[in-house]
């Protein structure tokens, strides 16, 4: 039978929604799997790391990964409280700074991320660490479980382990409270309760948005025994970039005193950093296995098909990294973060190197969803890179902040660092040295690009209202 114009039209646009999106008849569901202090290479399918997740590694064969994800910083030593407000409110970081007091007020007007797709016809959930100053119950229709920043700590989870002393820690030992408070490891919990939202949503026709929000693999770095017991340390690698202690750390805000640099003992050892290393490695691999509990729910669920799965992290952490154990400092293990994306026409197995910066998963979720982005939404959709019609990246350069004390910008395989308070340069080239080892900032063969470099940052400060004065003590 041959199809009329109009029929062969209408027969082709249903062919497009349906590769690419949603069917032409319905919404696609959306959901947002959000690990806490991940960094980028703690994937196994990615190379980098001696680490087992299988079920992260089959979100990155059925789908697309950006390698060059980031956060854009912070206006306080709590990164996650910078990260989490941008992702939730769409706004850069010193936009969303002026109004984190006050996010509460965003979420009575609607603006908030969850509050965008319910506009648009989405039922919301919400379970895990939220850690923003807007009422979470409010702001979805469904939350559970609602988390603090961290779990609680205990002095005995510091400063080890320490040389020639007895570890007084444990990291499966419900007694130490943390994960373990409530009686069932919090990752479990997150993974039940998003299963539970599964069945839920099964029962009726109305597209949903779940943000499933997981505490892991922040510290305190607990785990049951089982996945303890993978990471012997003779299995942990040392960071190339491992150093007793960083030498620029109190100038750049990150020095003794701050919580998290305090988890490892100064001078950091070789086997404080394996055990820590050891600790949140088996973190993540018990997170990457609720998170596989959750995806054979969702296939179980026959929503699969049209259902946009994202996982990301709010930031990277160190563990090690050149003397570092936390997340405040502008190296790659912090500021960059792992990002995958899973849905209806993604290319499987396929890498997107184009800079992005993890807050763009809000403005991508509302172009699927058909809701229209508002105008105080810094971040870009994704969805041209991942329909591949464009390779190049919303942005001109990739932008970092940490108080007034760190600045940083990414341009071309390059990477900037300064360090305000005592004039400090760092300079690498990321293309031939990824573990950022070689400080080129102080040769004169460099001086161009460290030139080029500040002077990028400098636009993108006047761009996002950063009103810090670099002129006044760089000279480049």
């Amino acid at each position: 039978m041959r199809l009329s114009p109009i029929s062969l039209v209408l027969a082709l646009l249903l062919a497009v929604c349906s590769t690419f999106g949603a069917t032409a008849t319905r919404q696609p569901n959306i959901l947002f799997l959000f690990a806490d202090d991940q960094a980028f290479e703690t994937i196994r399918a990615f190379g980098h790391t001696d680490i087992d997740t299988p079920h992260l590694d089959r979100l990155v064969a059925r789908g697309t990964a950006f390698t060059q994800a980031a956060n854009m910083g912070s206006w306080s030593p709590a990164v996650c409280v910078a990260s989490r407000t941008m992702l939730i409110t769409g706004r850069s970081v010193w936009d969303a700074e002026s109004i984190y007091k006050t996010t509460d007020a965003e979420r009575g007007a609607g603006r908030l991320w969850p509050q965008l797709l319910a506009a648009a016809g989405y039922r919301t959930y919400f379970t895990g660490k939220w850690h923003i100053q807007a009422k979470v119950e409010a702001a979805f229709d469904v939350a559970r479980h609602v988390r603090p920043g961290m779990p609680k700590d205990v002095p005995a989870g510091y400063n080890r382990p320490a040389p020639g002393v007895p570890d007084p820690w444990s990291p499966s030992d419900p007694k130490f409270g943390g994960f373990w408070e409530g009686g069932k490891h919090w990752s479990e919990v997150g993974a039940d309760d998003a299963i539970g939202f599964l069945r839920e949503a099964k029962g009726t026709a109305q597209p949903f948005f779940m943000y499933v929000a997981f505490n892991a693999p922040h510290d305190p770095r607990q785990a049951p025994a089982a996945y303890v017991d993978r990471y012997p340390t003779s299995r942990i690698a040392l960071p190339k970039s491992f150093l007793p202690e960083y030498p620029h750390n109190e100038a750049m805000g990150s020095g003794r005193t701050l919580r998290d640099e305090k988890l490892g003992p100064f001078p950091r050892t070789e086997e404080a950093v394996k055990v820590n290393r050891r600790e949140y490695y088996a973190l993540v691999t018990h997170l990457d296995a609720q998170i596989g509990r959750i995806l054979d729910a969702l296939d179980a669920s026959g929503q699969a098909d049209n259902t946009w799965i994202f996982f990301t992290a709010d930031h990277g952490l160190a563990v090690g990294h050149h003397g570092l154990f936390g997340k405040q400092n502008m190296y790659e293990h912090s500021r960059r973060v792992p990002f995958l994306v899973v849905g209806p026409g993604v290319a499987a197995n396929r890498r997107i190197d184009a800079p992005i910066y993890l807050q763009d998963v809000m403005p991508t979720t509302l172009e699927l969803a058909g809701a229209k982005q508002p105008a105080h939404v810094f971040f870009h959709s994704l969805v041209p890179l991942l329909q591949g019609k464009t390779k190049v990246s919303a942005y001109p350069a990739a932008y970092g902040a940490y108080l007034d004390r760190q600045r940083a910008v990414v341009l071309d395989g390059w990477k900037l660092i300064l360090y305000p308070k005592t004039g400090v340069a760092r300079l690498y080239h990321l293309t031939a040295d990824p573990d950022e080892l070689t400080d080129l900032a102080a040769r004169p063969e460099h001086a161009a690009v460290r030139t080029k470099l500040f002077q990028q940052l400098v636009a993108l400060q006047q761009q996002l209202g950063d009103k810090l004065d670099l002129r006044s003590t760089f000279s480049f």
